[in-house]
């Protein structure tokens, strides 16, 4: 029997599993059913969200899940779309990057000065709108066969300028602190 407070955490490892579907789905080029699997994959994301947050469902597991289907989903998508030659591989790889960058820096920071609350930044928040607009925008035009190649073409360069940006301004961030988290820790130690 699954009780009420698995909810959130359910809707978040069925978005898991749209992802092979959806790149299924991407690589046998069917735009219509693609677009439908991400918005549903998008609106599971606010829909676990809401009812974690409404009915105080929160938890550890789902702080770690939440964000790692979203970047799975993001992450899979770019590639896909690469692969179809609808974004350039340097977007990708400079996506992909600034997410190594992120992680590999929480690790790092982490394990030289202990535990830290992370929460994304308002740069952070506007590259991953602006990296789903990006998609969406691109499953439309395939979908419909609409010609926004100028709106994708100034969508690739404004996912590019967020996704520096704010790989710029978590390193900004993570080394401003460091010193002042070292400084604490050791007025700590014996």
């Amino acid at each position: 029997m699954i009780k009420l407070y698995h909810l959130p955490n359910l809707i978040t490892l069925s978005r898991m599993a749209l992802v092979p579907v959806f790149i299924l789905v991407l690589e046998a080029q069917d735009y219509v059913l693609a677009l439908t699997i991400f918005v549903v994959a998008g609106l599971s994301d606010g829909l676990d969200g809401f009812i974690a947050k409404r009915y105080n469902l929160a938890t550890r597991l789902g702080a770690i899940l939440d964000p790692m289907a979203d970047k799975i989903l993001l992450v899979s998508t770019y590639v896909m779309l690469a692969v179809l030659d609808h974004l350039p591989f340097w977007l990708v790889l400079t996506v992909g990057f600034r997410d190594l960058l992120i992680i590999g820096g929480y690790l790092i920071y982490t394990s030289l000065v202990g535990e830290v609350n992370v929460r994304p930044t308002y740069l952070s928040k506007c590259n991953t709108v602006l990296q789903i607009v990006l998609v969406i925008i691109i499953l439309i035009q395939e979908a419909a066969l609409l010609p926004l190649q100028l709106i994708v073409d100034y969508g690739i360069y404004a996912v590019l300028v967020t996704t520096v940006a704010s790989g710029l301004h978590y390193l900004w961030i993570c080394t401003k602190r460091y010193p002042e988290a070292t400084s604490r820790s050791d007025q700590y130690q014996d």
